[in-house]
């Protein structure tokens, strides 16, 4: 019966180290659609606090993805922190969200989740 035990203590191990293990995954970089216009990924940073999110936003302007790169950046900090407070990084020279464009036409923004 001590060899069952060990056994199943063994897999009820494993299977949670493994539900870990994916769960890292996919918060690591997540999709979200949602009904917004464009896909987004975030992908965290060193502390996981900090963070980046991509639009597949090909043409268009700041304006017209906000909302899709605002909402995996809101999720990911109250899933993070409990709080849904954004701290953009800003262009010193508009005052707005520092955004860059990658070469495949998508934007690229960066912030840090504040709360607790």
């Amino acid at each position: 019966m001590t060899i069952m035990r060990s056994a199943v203590i063994v897999t009820v191990l494993a299977s949670l180290g493994a539900c870990t293990a994916v769960e890292r995954f996919t918060n690591r970089s997540e999709y979200f659609r949602v009904g917004l216009p464009y896909r987004a990924f975030l992908d965290t940073g060193e502390t996981r606090r900090d963070f980046t999110v991509t639009a597949r936003a090909e043409g268009a302007s700041l304006e017209e993805a906000r909302e899709s790169i605002r909402y995996p950046a809101t999720r990911h900090c109250i899933e993070e922190t409990g709080f849904s407070t954004v701290e953009w990084v800003l262009d010193p020279t508009t005052g707005d969200w520092a955004v860059t464009r990658a070469e495949n036409g998508d934007l690229i923004a960066s912030g840090v989740c504040l709360g607790r």
